[in-house]
């Protein structure tokens, strides 16, 4: 029996979320990496992030020829009708590998949601 998910057009995780799972994963991250593991053109992840940075959600420093991500705390998820969690519990979740200690995004001190 197939269990595989019937294409129906839509998901659950936009691509400004795999964007911020990936980088919450690994701030250290190239755009060309961050585009291979969520399936988009690296054009499509450089505005990504830069939407990201506007909105406050990351800022980035360049540290020789790379960029090093730091993930804001507190930042709330945008949609009112999601209001209560933040983006940190929400990335706590899907950085978390199946039942697990919590990954990289939630391995940190209460007031930096980046770990630095």
């Amino acid at each position: 029996m197939d269990h595989a998910p019937a294409s129906t057009g839509w998901t659950f995780l936009t691509n400004h979320a795999r964007v911020l799972v990936q980088i919450a994963r690994d701030p250290g991250m190239r755009v060309r990496d961050i585009a291979t593991h969520c399936l988009l053109t690296e054009r499509a992840v450089m505005r990504i992030i830069a939407d990201l940075e506007r909105a406050g959600y990351l800022t980035h420093t360049r540290e020789g020829r790379t960029n090093q991500y730091r993930l804001l705390p507190g930042t709330q998820l945008r949609h009112p009708a999601d209001t209560g969690p933040s983006v940190a519990d929400l990335l706590a979740v899907l950085t978390t590998p199946n039942g697990s200690a919590p990954g990289p995004a939630v391995q940190r001190d209460a007031g930096d949601a980046a770990g630095q």
